[in-house]
């Protein structure tokens, strides 16, 4: 499994969100500049978003985005999954087992499905809180 970039751009585009709740809505120029990420790109990333309940986004003059819930409500997971689609290591782990002719006799199969659960594990155990608390704070994590 590989992380592709609007995965990656997606979790800081939010843990930006996170980071300025205060602020109240922030336009994508903003975020834009603070990570490095083209708006346009962020435009893109946005539209997943609008599907969903993750964001709330205001226009105007005093327009953008805000989180719809408080930061330590969304998980990594809950995110990459809404941008990547499946995490699942092998497409036989993500899709239903009866659709495998191998599913049986798979020597293998405990291996992928036993590492999908980690990485789903690990990932739906982090939040954008803990995301903005290690950046700000320095705390480092560990596997």
């Amino acid at each position: 499994m590989k992380i592709s970039t609007k995965g990656r751009y997606a979790l800081r585009m939010l843990v930006d969100l996170a980071e300025h709740e205060g602020s109240g809505y922030i336009s994508l120029k903003d975020i834009a500049e603070r990570q490095g990420i083209s708006k346009k790109y962020l435009e893109q990333i946005i539209q997943v978003f609008n599907k969903s309940d993750v964001l709330r986004a205001n226009r105007g003059a005093q327009g953008g985005y805000k989180l719809a819930r408080p930061a330590a409500q969304y998980t990594a997971g809950e995110i990459l999954r809404l941008t990547e689609g499946s995490l699942s290591p092998v497409d036989c782990v993500d899709r239903d087992l009866g659709d495998c002719p191998r599913s049986a006799y798979c020597a293998t199969l405990p291996l992928w499905q036993g590492l999908s659960r980690v990485i789903n594990e690990y990932l739906d155990s982090i939040t954008l809180q803990d995301l903005v608390d290690q950046h700000l704070g320095g705390d480092d994590y560990v596997i």
